[in-house]
């Protein structure tokens, strides 16, 4: 792959961190990366910005990415989870080296904290957890020791296996790192190792009563994988510290110590990147699930109609910085048209219909019109559009009085119908209600897209797109805004993540017309309703139903 290829353009800190590495000696065949996620929800947008960064660097530097679950809450895992973010991945098109489980180390790691408590580095605390989190302190002022911290080491074999055969109840006690109660690291006061969970594993069954906690989990699988270079976001930047000083207190068996560098998190706005809070709204049905085309994991995404390639432009374009911002959504809209204009089939929709009736076109008369698949790709070829004297155009296409602004369909004046006629608008037929029933025009016979008539080319100020009455298939269309009204959802929502959500983010067209093309629409096709945008068939439904992806130009207030 040339460097121009590689989700990762320009060198960032991060490659220069490891360029310089590379510089001082370090062996390039021994670079390793890995992409660690939890699997207790669906991948987000957030999420995939990781992926490119350690997958594109296993791409720049010819080096093995992993895989690895850090499964170690069996209470919210499940194999679920697993699933969709194994095809999350693969959809973005990386393939990962090798397929791994924190779980895969517990025995290891049980091993290890034994380690620890023989060399007098952990204990059992049998206090609970919100009075050692009280006795933790503030970063100012140091924390108050627990009265038993200096348990013997036998006691603490003893009671940490105990722990492990289920000798005690959740919360009863845990296992704790003996460091530094007056660091002004948070972290490093005497940090929980283990903690009792009765729950079933999704690998491991009923084996364990205790699991590690993220921290001592982590470092310690990228140390038995070999990763040379565990890349996180920000906020684990302050458990640097204790990821060096966990490795460092183990036995050492294996020559590279991975080396922990952080990087800002992708935040989005109108958009939430916390796994909890995606959770919480999908559980209270607010969407249909973790896949609903207005959440922004990348199941939704992809639902939504966003390809892989414009997930992968856009993470590009974020690029990797060292402070956090947020990053206008309209860039991940910008990206999305740039691919869909080139790969999109053009049809023609009516998503709120009303007949048009050409008044001079012959009666019993049907005609063939030619269109073109794709402006932007030959290859893609054209399509037979039928045309007939009752037609469907869009009911806010026309107006009976307009200003001189107004392009579309007026009465006296004229626009042209896509690939085919100019028409002229004549009179209107009005229902008991008040509202246009029928519209009725005249056509230029002369003016045929594409003949080559004087009158072909003559020029009007509108188009307007149109789908034969007599010819043509019903079809619904999702149309959808943003899920939250606020640019920073989660800020100010007192924990009720509820009161930031837009209730009008999705409106449904179930008496859409469309052209008959669309009869055989496909899953892996992208789609573009002329004047209308980008469209793709919606996976979870057997009828025909269409999700707008995004609109044709950035014209929605982000």
């Amino acid at each position: 792959m040339s460097r121009s290829d590689s989700p990762i353009s320009n060198e960032n800190f991060l490659e220069q961190i490891i360029n310089e590495d590379l510089s001082n000696g370090f062996d390039k065949n021994k670079l390793r990366f890995r992409f660690p996620p939890e699997p207790n929800g669906y991948l987000h947008i957030g999420h995939a910005k990781s992926i490119c960064l350690n997958f594109g660097f296993g791409k720049t530097f010819s080096s093995p990415v992993n895989l690895r679950f850090d499964d170690t809450n069996p209470e919210k895992e499940n194999i679920t989870f697993i699933n969709s973010i194994k095809e999350d991945i693969k959809w973005l098109g990386f393939t990962w080296d090798s397929e791994c489980y924190a779980s895969d180390y517990f025995d290891k790691l049980f091993d290890w904290a034994i380690h620890l408590i023989k060399n007098n580095n952990a204990y059992v605390d049998s206090q609970d957890q919100e009075t050692i989190s009280e006795q933790r302190g503030i970063p100012t002022s140091p924390g108050v020791l627990s009265p038993y911290r200096e348990r013997s080491v036998e006691e603490n074999l003893d009671l940490f296996n105990k722990m492990k055969e289920g000798g005690f109840l959740p919360g009863e006690c845990v296992l704790r790192a003996k460091i530094n109660m007056s660091s002004p690291n948070m972290h490093m006061r005497d940090p929980v190792l283990y903690r009792i969970i009765n729950h079933d594993h999704h690998r491991t069954k009923d084996k364990w009563k205790i699991y590690p906690t993220y921290d001592w989990a982590h470092g310690q699988s990228d140390y038995i994988e070999n990763i040379s270079h565990s890349l996180c976001t920000l906020e684990f930047l302050v458990h640097r510290e204790l990821y060096d000083w966990l490795i460092a207190h183990i036995p050492k068996e294996k020559e590279i110590l991975p080396k922990q560098r952080e990087f800002a998190r992708l935040n989005l706005s109108y958009t939430i990147m916390s796994k909890r809070k995606l959770a919480d709204i999908v559980k209270l049905g607010v969407v249909s699930g973790w896949d609903d085309p207005r959440m922004p994991t990348i199941s939704g995404l992809r639902r939504r109609g966003v390809p892989p390639g414009a997930i992968l432009n856009f993470c590009d374009k974020v690029g990797v910085a060292k402070r956090e911002n947020i990053i206008d959504y309209a860039l991940l809209d910008f990206c999305t048209r740039e691919v869909l204009n080139k790969i999109s089939h053009r049809v023609m929709v009516v998503l709120d219909p009303v007949e048009l009736e050409i008044i001079n076109y012959p009666e019993n008369k049907s005609e063939t019109l030619t269109a073109e698949n794709n402006q932007e790709d030959e290859s893609y070829g054209s399509r037979k559009l039928s045309f007939s004297k009752n037609l469907y155009i869009e009911r806010d296409d026309f107006k009976e009085e307009a200003n001189r602004k107004y392009f579309r369909l007026t009465l006296d004046k004229e626009v042209r119908l896509k690939n085919g006629y100019i028409i002229k608008g004549e009179k209107v037929e009005i229902d008991k209600e008040g509202n246009i029933k029928k519209i009725f025009c005249t056509y230029d016979p002369k003016s045929k897209s594409g003949s080559g008539s004087p009158e072909s080319l003559r020029k009007v100020k509108g188009t307007i797109h149109w789908v034969d009455k007599n010819n043509y298939e019903n079809i619904s269309v999702n149309i959808y805004d943003k899920l939250f009204l606020s640019e920073t959802p989660g800020e100010n929502d007192d924990g009720d993540i509820t009161t930031q959500i837009n209730n009008e983010s999705i409106k449904t067209f179930d008496g859409a017309c469309a052209e008959i093309s669309l009869r055989d629409a496909t899953f892996d096709k992208y789609y573009q309703f002329q004047r209308k945008g980008y469209f793709k068939l919606d996976s979870k439904s057997s009828k025909i139903i269409f999700n707008r992806t995004v609109t044709l130009r950035d014209n929605i207030k982000y």
